[in-house]
């Protein structure tokens, strides 16, 4: 599969066969995603690799509450987990939140699970000390995510990310020994896809990407006559 495919249609995979993943395919997919860039180049990303049914069950288990807030803001039109407009939701609403269940059996389904986790004593935070939630850090370990998630579609696999296990970040470090000092960045499923999408749905670039300043004029390019 050419790049240019690859990255066009690389999509959110959460349904998938019975089809084992491998460990041949698996090692072919992490041994081309290990070159994505990371900071200084420190590579402090570790991937911890889940295939026994009862660990991806707990897992999925301690997605759930990442899930029933993510699914209750968003049938109230709010944007979920965001950091700027706090929830106007009680905790009895979130709690009864619908379709939880269905939103993490990916994960415990899935043939197998990547907990993508990162050592941020060697990650340069240069946003720490802002009034607001830090970014910068992912820039050293999303790529990762993203190649592990584009390698495995130029093998017709696929996954997608899932975060919701990171609100209960404590509890996922103790299941699986994961030590202190270091993130859970992303649970990724990975298996067989039931479906193969190839057409995918995004803004345009002259919907997020402008001339000069925030506000500037689109960048588009000029007809051809």
């Amino acid at each position: 599969m050419e790049y240019d495919q690859v990255i066009r249609t690389t999509f959110a995979a959460r349904e998938f066969t019975d089809d084992p993943v491998t460990d041949e395919a698996l090692y072919e997919v992490l041994d081309t995603a290990r070159f994505a860039p990371s900071g200084g180049n420190r590579q402090g990303a570790h991937i911890t690799i889940v295939r026994d049914a009862d660990v991806k069950r707990q897992i999925a288990e301690l997605s759930r509450l990442g899930a029933r807030r993510y699914l209750a803001q968003r049938a109230a039109g709010e944007m979920p987990w965001n950091t700027v407009d706090p929830t106007t939701l009680t905790e009895e609403e979130i709690a009864a939140a619908r379709g939880v269940g269905a939103f993490v059996a990916p994960l415990a389904g899935a043939p197998v699970l990547l907990v993508v986790s990162i050592d941020l004593a060697v990650v340069a935070s240069t946003d720490k000390d802002l009034d607001r939630v830090g970014v910068v850090s992912g820039g050293s370990i999303y790529p990762l995510a993203w190649n592990i998630l584009t390698a495995a579609r130029s093998r017709g696999l696929g996954g997608t990310f899932t975060t919701m296990a990171t609100a209960e970040e404590p509890a996922v470090r103790e299941l699986l020994k994961i030590p202190s000092g270091h993130a859970v960045a992303a649970v990724l499923p990975l298996g067989r896809p039931v479906r193969q999408l190839t057409r995918l749905r995004r803004n345009a670039v002259e919907e997020f990407v402008t001339r000069d300043a925030y506000d500037g004029a689109p960048f588009t390019l000029a007809p051809e006559w």
